[in-house]
């Protein structure tokens, strides 16, 4: 599938993009082995959240839906589950892999995970090692890459982990495992990461220790069902902010969207660099906090993005990278070397492309440096990674000319109706092959 957008291009009006992916993978899972029935609303029907859903579908859930956002998930307790007669397949999703690595190391009987092409490269030995030290037993295969076959019947226990890199996926897993361990199960992070699970999980009924950089809890865990609303995922906002900001003229408003303090730091980001965005109408939902997003077309500044923002803002970085193209002066990336094992090198195949296209983008060992400049027509290869194909498309908002974005099958993981809303929001993209 290749994405043809054509340069020019002005984004207005009001928009909804699809369900945050992260909190539509977990509430899947909570709500699975919890006891009662959950309901869910605003759930993200992309691929990967639907693999998370097959998954326990196979296991023996009983699972309505998806329709129309709306998942009705009989839960059937910590020890309900069943053992699948297959191995169970999670696509492209190393949310799904990673964290049900944790949570199916706790039951009586093996468990196979595999995923695609590029899931089977993406290293699993950060969430492994932890579970190990827990007493799970987990193969893999060569260099600790997929699949993994989780082993059942092992008594876990809990333990305090230092996590070596800033990670909700590790994190998560940790304290998935440590819902079936013995004792207390702590994990301390280098820096902050998302906390859907943290405060899940206090939805399901279980109480979670927050202390400054540590999260605890013990196990072993009873959780209780409850209603979900999910709401709009800031990641899949993130192509419309970074649209809106360097297109001239626009003015778009994205609704319902999550907001949580661990996931802002593109709009940080943003701002910093000069961009116009404005949070209205705050509240809560399920649990996490939502705003509607107001953003209008700003002239961006190069800038040294500070560390601290660049965990909570890990997935954004390919709309950040369009944004620091089109900014005046100099952008400089560090300490984001976790997007060198994404779905892609998002780092070397994000400078590549801006490349491609006329920017000067020079790529380091934990980030890039970015000399905003005229974006030129061109083609440019996203290597299946839907973040990555969704943020060139934005790029031609101000190009020279039109550009051309090739393999975007992907796009479904996260964000099935991209090009439909991306079309009716002002962007001149069509489909093909």
């Amino acid at each position: 599938m290749k994405f043809t957008v054509q340069n020019g291009g002005v984004l207005k009006g009001h928009i909804r993009v699809p369900g945050d992916k992260s909190i539509s993978h977990r509430s899947i899972m909570f709500a699975a082995i919890a006891e009662g029935t959950s309901h869910i609303s605003g759930f993200l029907e992309g691929q990967d959240s639907l693999n998370t859903l097959r998954a326990f579908r196979a296991m023996g859930v009983d699972i309505e839906g998806p329709e129309n956002g709306k998942v009705v998930v009989h839960g059937v307790g910590m020890q309900g589950l069943k053992k699948p007669q297959h191995p169970l397949d999670v696509g492209n999703s190393g949310t799904s892999m990673r964290l049900l690595a944790g949570l199916f190391s706790g039951l009586a009987f093996d468990v196979e995970l595999k995923g695609d092409t590029s899931l089977s490269k993406r290293p699993m030995a950060r969430v492994t090692q932890p579970l190990a030290e827990m007493g799970a037993v987990v193969e893999t295969a060569a260099e600790g890459r997929p699949p993994l076959k989780i082993h059942g019947g092992k008594e876990l226990h809990g333990i305090h982990y230092q996590m070596p890199m800033a990670s909700a996926q590790v994190k998560s897993c940790c304290l998935l495992a440590g819902l079936y361990a013995r004792g207390r199960t702590c994990v301390t992070e280098p820096a902050p990461t998302r906390d859907h699970t943290e405060r899940m999980l206090t939805a399901f009924g279980w109480p979670v220790e927050v202390k400054a950089d540590t999260v605890c809890l013990e196990g072993p865990a009873k959780l209780s069902a409850c209603d979900v609303d999910v709401p709009a995922d800031i990641s899949s906002a993130a192509f419309f902010i970074v649209g809106a900001s360097i297109a001239r003229d626009s003015d778009i408003t994205l609704k319902h969207v999550g907001v949580n303090p661990t996931r802002t730091g593109v709009i940080d980001i943003l701002k910093l660099m000069g961009a116009d965005i404005e949070l209205m109408s705050l509240r809560e939902a399920g649990g996490e906090p939502v705003a509607d997003i107001r953003v209008r077309s700003a002239p961006l500044k190069g800038a040294v993005i500070p560390a601290h923002l660049v965990p909570l803002a890990i997935d954004e970085f390919p709309a950040i990278f369009v944004a620091a193209a089109c900014a005046e002066g100099e952008t400089v990336i560090t300490g984001a070397e976790e997007l060198r094992v994404k779905e892609c090198d998002r780092i070397q195949v994000m400078a590549e492309g801006l490349q491609a296209l006329g920017i000067d983008a020079r790529p380091t060992a934990d980030g890039m440096v970015i000399q905003g400049g005229a974006i030129q027509s061109g083609r440019v290869h996203s290597h299946d990674d839907h973040r990555i194909a969704m943020a060139f498309s934005m790029a031609a908002l101000r190009a020279s000319g039109h550009i051309e974005v090739e393999d975007c099958n992907n796009v479904s993981t996260s964000f099935p109706d991209f090009v439909e809303l991306a079309a009716k929001a002002g962007l001149a993209i069509t489909v093909s092959g």
